[in-house]
């Protein structure tokens, strides 16, 4: 959540917006706020950063869901990192391959 100074909190529309005009402003290509969450991930992944720190990281409730989500996004970290390999091992078992 974002606030203003006095700690009231902002609108998301108005988050959107003055986020498309600095981007814009940057000459940068069009992203949504959003899409700074999934690449905050997706860096930490490839830093090989913990699944387990990720997910606390997005607030998932499941590490299944951080796992599903981006594991297949950089399967190389997948099967390098201890934890992405022990979710993957275990979803495996129970016959629901991730990031497939």
């Amino acid at each position: 959540m974002f606030t203003t100074a006095d700690g009231a909190p902002l609108r998301p529309d108005y988050l959107t917006g003055r986020f498309r005009r600095l981007v814009t402003a940057s000459g940068q290509p069009l992203i949504r706020l959003h899409d700074l969450r999934h690449g905050a991930a997706t860096l930490a992944l490839a830093a090989h950063t913990d699944l387990k720190v990720v997910q606390a990281m997005l607030e998932h409730a499941s590490i299944v869901l951080t796992a599903d989500t981006y594991v297949s996004v950089l399967p190389e970290v997948a099967h390098e990192a201890p934890t992405a390999r022990l979710v993957l091992n275990a979803a495996s078992a129970l016959g629901r391959p991730l990031g497939g």
